[in-house]
C-alpha cells in the first residue's frame, strides 16, 4: 500500500470514528417530564392501553409519553406518544430518558389489581386508577397509514361482490402457547362456528381470520397467513358485519368505531368489552372456577380439565348468533 493510500485510509477511519462518536452522543430532544410506560402481554391488551395513554395525555398534556412494550406497532403514529420501543431493544435508554431527568415510571400490571381480579371495573378503568388519572373517553385509538389499509384490502378476495362478514371464531396466542386448537374459554366451538357459516354464506362473503392451527371451515375465505398486526386490523375496514371473540380484533373494532357481534365464554364484556358491540354471553356461566383457580377463575387458553360444560350447545346458540348478523 502506498503512503498516499495509507494516509487516505487513516483519514477515512478517523472520519468514521468521528461520525460514530457523533451518533453515539445524539440524545432525544424531548422537553419536559418523561412518562415511561412499560407494557407486557398480548396485542389486544396493548390496543386497550391506547385508551389509557389518551387519558393520561389529557390529564398531563405537558409530559412526554415514552412506551416500552411487546407490540410497539400498536402505538406507531399515535399523536399522544413521543417515543415507542420494543422490549429488549432499548439502547442507551437509562441515560437518555431517566438519568438526571424529570421522570415518572408506570410499569404496574393492571391484571394484578384488586378491581380487575374481582371484576369490579373495566380493564381500562382499573389501569387509569392504577396510575391515578381519570379515564377520558371510552374507546381505544389506532392510527393506520394508507399502505396498511391498502394491503388489507388486497388480501380480501371477493369475486361475488357480496357484503363481507369477517369472523374470528378462534383466537389465542398461537400453537406454542396453547394446548389445543380450540379453547373452550374463549372460542366458538368449531361445530357451532360452521353452523353459523352455513346460515350466512349465501348472504355474505365470509372472511375467516385465524392461525394455521385453527379448525377448517367450509364456504369461507380463510386468512391464516402471518401479517403485520395493523394490516390485520385493517381487514375490519373492508367488512360490513363482524363476528368476533374476546381477542385483539374486538379491541381494534372498538378503536375504529365498528360495532360488531362479540361472543364471550369465560371472560366478561364488563371487564374487557365495549358498549358499542353486541355482546353475547353464554347461556350458562360457571363463575366459581375450579380446583386450580388462583387469582382468576379460568386460564385463558382453556385447560381441558377446567371445562364444566357437558356439550357446546350449553355455551352458544348458533341461530341466535347468526340472527344478530342479519
Amino acid at each position: 500500500m502506498s503512503k498516499r493510500n495509507s494516509g487516505n485510509t487513516k483519514k477515512q477511519v478517523t472520519k468514521a470514528k468521528v461520525v460514530e462518536a457523533e451518533v453515539a452522543e445524539v440524545k432525544p430532544t424531548l422537553v419536559g417530564k418523561n412518562a415511561i410506560f412499560h407494557m407486557e402481554g398480548g396485542v389486544g391488551k396493548h390496543v386497550a392501553a391506547s385508551a389509557v395513554i389518551a387519558s393520561y395525555k389529557k390529564a398531563k398534556p405537558e409530559n412526554n409519553i415514552i412506551i416500552v412494550c411487546a407490540w410497539p406497532e400498536v402505538f406507531l403514529n399515535n399523536p399522544h406518544v413521543s417515543r415507542v420501543y420494543r422490549i429488549g431493544n432499548t439502547p442507551h435508554f437509562y441515560k437518555d430518558y431517566i438519568l438526571n431527568q424529570d421522570v415518572e415510571i408506570h410499569s404496574q400490571e393492571p391484571y394484578k389489581t384488586t378491581d380487575h381480579i374481582t371484576k369490579k371495573k373495566h380493564l381500562i378503568d382499573s389501569w387509569c386508577d392504577l396510575i391515578n388519572i381519570p379515564r377520558a373517553g371510552t374507546a381505544p385509538e389506532l392510527v393506520l397509514n394508507f399502505r396498511e389499509k391498502e394491503e388489507a384490502g388486497r388480501i380480501i378476495q371477493n369475486p361475488t361482490n357480496k357484503p363481507v362478514l369477517l369472523i374470528q371464531p378462534f383466537g389465542g396466542p398461537g400453537k406454542e402457547h396453547q394446548e389445543t386448537p380450540y379453547s373452550w374459554t374463549r372460542d366458538i366451538h368449531p361445530t357451532v362456528a360452521q353452523n353459523i357459516v352455513n346460515a350466512l354464506h349465501e348472504r355474505y362473503h365470509i372472511v375467516h381470520v385465524c392461525y394455521d392451527l385453527h379448525p377448517q371451515l367450509e364456504n369461507v375465505q380463510r386468512i391464516d397467513a402471518g401479517m403485520p398486526k395493523k394490516v390485520l386490523f385493517g381487514l375490519l375496514l373492508y367488512s360490513t358485519k363482524r363476528l368476533l371473540i374476546d381477542s385483539s380484533l374486538q379491541h381494534a373494532a372498538a378503536a375504529m368505531n365498528l360495532p360488531s357481534t362479540v361472543v364471550w365464554v369465560a371472560t366478561q364484556p364488563e371487564t374487557f368489552g365495549y358498549d358499542l358491540h353486541n355482546n353475547i354471553k353464554p347461556s350458562q356461566e360457571f363463575l366459581e372456577g375450579t380446583v386450580d383457580s388462583y387469582l382468576y377463575d379460568y386460564s385463558f387458553t382453556g385447560a381441558l380439565h377446567e371445562c364444566q360444560y357437558e356439550n357446546p350447545s350449553q355455551i352458544f346458540d348458533a341461530n341466535k348468533i347468526a340472527n344478530s348478523l342479519v
